[in-house]
């Protein structure tokens, strides 16, 4: 019987450990696998030696419960990004060397983008040396940005809470009888996936977000001033939804911090509220104010979508049945089989086909003048924010499972 490892990276989400709560009871319960070891901060654990024993941890049943609903990440997060192995061969020598030491057969590595980029140099170079050990990736990301698949864990629970988020906001606004804007910024880089599901608030007595502005368009200053003085004329309070990742005709982004990058190279993104409020405040001479939802939106454990907690684990545990048929290099992938009612299937997509690419929102779920969805993005958004898990409190508090060995 061999062992196993699984890691977590990129940003948290309040359904990642739901994923890694699959994972380690698809370990425990495969006929192939005895023990299942957990690196401590991604990738970078195992390069520096720092790992948990998982299999002794999550034997109740109880606890991996308690997992499945705690946000963020149990394991801790790098955002390391490994370097080609023709510019650095060491990292994977050491790495597969440990594999060897400790009787690895497969490895499990939760993410978005960047940490998908990971398990196709590592399943790369494990082919390239005959190695048997098997490389799944587990997809995790609110962005809803990977290729190959409906949707991605955490985006549910991410849409749940800004939706949640924006219909709260619209309430706070309607209690003042004065000219009023509000620019909720959202995150989103490339894709404007979450900043859709803002949508998702809307109801018979409210139409926040009356704006919404993804970066899949080219953002126009003036066209949006435009959208905003005419709704003023309508109504005294004007809710607008923008993801961070907003850029003009010729890809500027709206507000970014200059020349910062993080180790993927991606713009470090912040503050294209605050620039569209100060627009507004300088051509409209209204009252407006600017919200970030920043980090809030990735972990509200609090709020999550039971739909995508479940699927999440789902997804975990289809992973390990993957690597126990012999399959490497490949992410799970879901593809949804049915809207009413809601129904999906879990299959795996060669990770090559995903690593470095971007899902954008396809043209027909935005409206022609590009400050609203359509009701197709409707349709797709509905079914994955349904359903609560149960939460524990204490002394008023939400439970969660303790970290303490992250401090």
């Amino acid at each position: 019987m061999k062992n196993c490892f699984v890691a977590q990276s990129g940003g948290p989400t309040a359904a990642i450990n739901a994923s890694l709560a699959g994972v380690i009871k698809g370990v425990l319960e495969h006929s192939d696998f005895d023990r299942i070891y957990g690196s401590l901060n991604g990738i970078t654990g195992i390069l520096e030696g720092r790992y948990l024993d998982l299999t002794d941890i999550f034997q109740k049943e109880e606890t991996l419960n308690l997992l499945k609903r705690t946000p963020a990440m149990y394991l801790g997060s790098c955002r390391f990004k490994l370097p080609k192995p023709e510019d650095d061969i060491q990292p994977y020598q050491f790495i597969f060397e440990k594999f060897a030491e400790m009787n690895i057969g497969a490895f499990f590595y939760i993410g978005g983008n960047d940490s998908m980029d990971t398990v196709d140099k590592l399943s790369a170079y494990g082919a390239s040396i005959g190695s048997d050990i098997r490389v799944i990736g587990i997809p995790k990301t609110i962005d809803n940005d990977l290729c190959a698949t409906d949707h991605t864990p955490g985006f549910g629970s991410a849409a749940k809470y800004v939706a949640s988020s924006i219909l709260e906001i619209s309430h706070d606004t309607l209690i003042y009888h004065v000219k009023s804007v509000t620019i909720v910024e959202i995150m989103g880089r490339d894709a404007g996936w979450l900043t859709a599901a803002s949508a998702l608030a809307r109801n018979e007595y409210s139409t926040a977000p009356h704006l919404i502005y993804l970066p899949e368009r080219d953002f126009d200053t003036e066209a949006f001033l435009a959208d905003v003085s005419r709704l003023l004329q309508e109504r005294d309070n004007v809710i607008i939804a923008v993801s961070e990742g907003i850029r003009d005709k010729d890809g500027n982004y709206i507000s970014a911090s200059a020349g910062a990058v993080d180790n993927f190279g991606h713009s470090q993104l912040s503050g294209a509220g605050k620039a569209l409020e100060y627009l507004v405040q300088e051509r409209l001479h209204v009252k407006v104010r600017s919200v970030e939802v920043n980090i809030l939106q990735r972990c509200g454990g609090h709020i999550a979508s039971l739909t995508d907690l479940d699927e999440s684990f789902a997804q975990g545990e289809f992973g390990v049945t993957l690597a126990g048929n012999g399959e490497t290099g490949k992410m799970v992938t879901l593809s949804r089989t049915s809207n009413t009612p809601y129904a999906v299937s879990y299959s795996a997509t060669a990770i090559a086909d995903i690593a470095n690419k971007v899902k954008s929102v396809p043209m027909e779920y935005i409206n022609a003048e590009g400050n609203d969805v359509t009701s197709e993005m409707m349709t797709y958004l509905k079914p994955l924010i349904q359903g609560e898990p149960v939460v524990d409190f204490k002394d008023g508090l939400p439970v969660y499972l303790p970290v303490a060995h992250l401090v």
